[in-house]
């Protein structure tokens, strides 16, 4: 089963808390945290380990049941889906959002387009005199 214990959540203000834990499991669901058709803790359990209300948890666990990300088997728990293209679909959503907030990040410091991907290329080949040398 997940083990939500090194989670180590510091929930942010801006965002609901529900979302949080949604986005959460996708990326331990992305990450390999726990496998295929895994267990993940009830909604009970889930609210007790994170402090939060029960029907914060029981509102993302709708939320990634309607989306496909988790279902229930009655009697038994909650399980993380099967299915490889919701896999692969939430990877690249989670992957789009971060290239979203990096591209972002990088145009409000004063880069264009092509200072960011001269960076980052740079970067992804290990090129650390890159920086010194900029």
């Amino acid at each position: 089963m997940l083990t939500v214990e090194s989670w180590g959540f510091d929930f942010d203000d801006r965002t609901p808390i529900f979302r949080q834990i949604v986005l959460r499991f996708r990326r331990a669901f992305v990450r390999g945290e726990s496998p295929p058709g895994g267990r993940i803790p009830s909604i009970r359990e889930m609210s007790a380990l994170l402090k939060v209300n029960t029907n914060t948890c029981q509102r993302a666990y709708q939320e990634m049941e309607r989306d496909g990300l988790i279902y229930s088997k009655r009697g038994t728990g909650y399980f993380f889906t099967e299915d490889d293209t919701m896999l692969n679909q939430t990877r690249r959503e989670l992957a789009l959002e971060s290239l979203r907030r990096f591209v972002e990040e990088m145009r409000a410091l004063g880069c264009g387009d092509e200072d960011i991907v001269t960076e980052l290329t740079a970067y992804m080949k290990g090129d650390e005199q890159h920086d010194a040398d900029s």
